[in-house]
């Protein structure tokens, strides 16, 4: 049995509504859990909100309430948000909750027994927006002179009491650490923290007294920690820390951290020094990805071309939409989308290819076989063809999906479904039904191999698509995993059976676009 397999996504900050980079995250890191589920591994999946800091404070007294109601309010809709887009979570996690309290302050009073704690005064520049401080040198010039976060966001000038971490005692751990071969990648953004660490680091504010919408520090009167000490603790609060729980010694420490390329350095440099401080095993990879971008454009208000990823969804399908995330991006850059990419795309290879290979193979078994799965001999191209088919599925989808290259993986699975669209086309099974009805079964009950396994193989990127298929050919559920791939007398026992199939379902409808967004 492979060892169990924690994963996390960054914990979202609701002080608006999820965008389609949230939804991105969130699908990328169910493909993963998926993926590793039909691997046989045990896995843990949890994600959440992250509700506290300076942001959420000051948005709540915008609106007319108290930071909790905003908090309740806002959460609900990024857990909908997962359920639309079928997110098999195990765990969604809220910093408001009080267990998560209980494992921050754990941490803290950890990080301040190892004498990495001391109070002093900030004064800096600090950008609510990232709820992050910055250097001066890191700052960049904005219109009229106005300073700016690396971001592009504002900064403020902020003086006030508070509790410093120090960060810079473990400069050459943390260089050793991001020089360890997989802890972070991609290659680009490893790069970028060794630069930043090697460049010498200072102790870090952990505590702000200037609002108290946060986790109180311990036995220090008027002071909240720092947002990020509090939303990175949630990694382990979600396996019961600081208790010796079953969770936390089957789970801890995490095997992948997924989060956007913007927060890298708080989950690279603060996260693992914390954790080292604290006498903690450290997660075992960090995976920093790009951006989606909407025509080109990263998404903005003031743009006016935010994305609801719920519209989406109710417009495109949610399986199209994920399927059209996971493909057209290579993961780790930067992509973009538009309904036109959608709609393209989806037609291209779901409807146009997969769903037409389904269609038509399942509809003639139907028809030309009564739906009865039989024992058939092979032929050299029967046998070419199921060779290839199992070389994508078994071998190079589960290969570059281990290493995250979903856009790899789904070009090898689709240039599989090509080739039994061209086998169909060559083969011609509606000529053989007249001329040779032996060979025309061959020629059906081999696209019926390769459909199944085609579809075991792209089900953690389009479960419901994928089931859909799975249940029109008999498929049970126990056998829905990768090691179902490598059984080779599954056909045999159905075959022995009697196996019926019934009129197929088309599973992937053609996508269309209004006239008003036709290319």
């Amino acid at each position: 049995m492979a060892d169990p397999f924690y994963l996390t996504t960054a914990i979202n900050y609701p002080n608006g509504r999820p965008h389609i980079g949230h939804a991105y995250e969130a699908i990328a890191a169910d493909v993963i859990a998926r993926f590793q589920r039909m691997q046989g591994r045990a896995v843990r999946f949890q994600t959440g909100t992250d509700e506290h800091g300076l942001k959420m404070a000051r948005k709540a007294e915008e609106q007319g309430l108290v930071p909790r109601a905003l908090a309740d309010e806002m959460s609900s809709y990024f857990r909908a948000m997962d359920e639309a887009l079928d997110i098999s979570f195990d765990r969604f996690i809220r910093t408001v909750e009080p267990e998560h309290h209980r494992a921050s302050q754990a941490l803290w009073t950890a990080m301040n027994a190892a004498g990495d704690l001391y109070l002093d005064r900030y004064e800096g520049w600090y950008s609510v927006r990232d709820e992050a401080y910055y250097d001066e040198g890191e700052l960049v010039e904005g219109e009229g002179g106005a300073k700016l976060s690396p971001q592009g966001t504002p900064v403020e000038w902020t003086v006030e009491e508070s509790w410093f971490f120090r960060l810079s005692k473990y400069q050459d751990r943390l260089i050793e650490l991001l020089k360890t071969p997989g802890f972070l990648e991609p290659e680009s953004r490893r790069n970028e923290m060794l630069a930043f660490v090697s460049g010498g680091l200072r102790d870090l504010s952990v505590s702000r007294t200037s609002f108290d919408w946060g986790v109180p520090v311990p036995d220090s009167d008027g002071h909240v920690m720092y947002v990020w000490v509090d939303a990175l603790t949630n990694y382990l609060t979600g396996l019961g820390y600081p208790d010796d729980t079953e969770e936390w010694r089957k789970f801890w420490p995490a095997s992948l951290h997924l989060v956007g390329k913007d927060i890298v350095r708080f989950h690279t440099v603060y996260w693992p020094a914390f954790l080292m401080s604290a006498g903690l095993p450290l997660p075992r990879q960090v995976f920093g990805h790009g951006f989606i971008l909407n025509r080109g454009q990263k998404e903005s208000k003031s743009l006016g071309n935010v994305t609801d990823p719920m519209a989406l969804v109710e417009r495109f399908g949610v399986d199209n939409l994920r399927y059209f995330l996971m493909r057209e991006v290579a993961f780790g850059q930067d992509g973009s989308y538009s309904p036109e990419a959608i709609v393209n795309r989806c037609n291209a290879e779901l409807a146009n290819s997969f769903g037409n290979l389904v269609q038509r193979s399942l509809s003639m078994i139907a028809k030309n076989m009564d739906g009865t799965i039989e024992r058939f001999e092979t032929s050299e191209a029967d046998d070419a063809l199921l060779a290839q088919v199992a070389n994508a599925c078994r071998g190079e989808l589960p290969r570059t999906f281990e290493a995250l290259a979903f856009s790899q993986g789904i070009e090898a699975w689709m240039r599989a479904v090509y080739t039994c669209n061209q086998y169909v086309d060559e083969q011609a099974p509606w000529a053989l039904r007249k001329t040779d009805p032996e060979r025309m079964k061959a020629v059906l009950l081999t696209l019926f191999v390769a459909i199944r396994d085609l579809a075991l193989a792209i089900r953690p990127v389009v479960p419901g698509k994928a089931d859909a298929v799975l249940d029109m050919i008999g498929i049970a559920s126990a056998d829905r995993n990768y090691a179902a791939l490598a059984d080779t007398d599954w056909f045999v026992r159905l075959a022995d059976a009697g196996h019926r199939i019934g009129p197929p379902a088309p599973v992937f409808p053609r996508l269309e676009l209004p006239e008003a967004e036709d290319a």
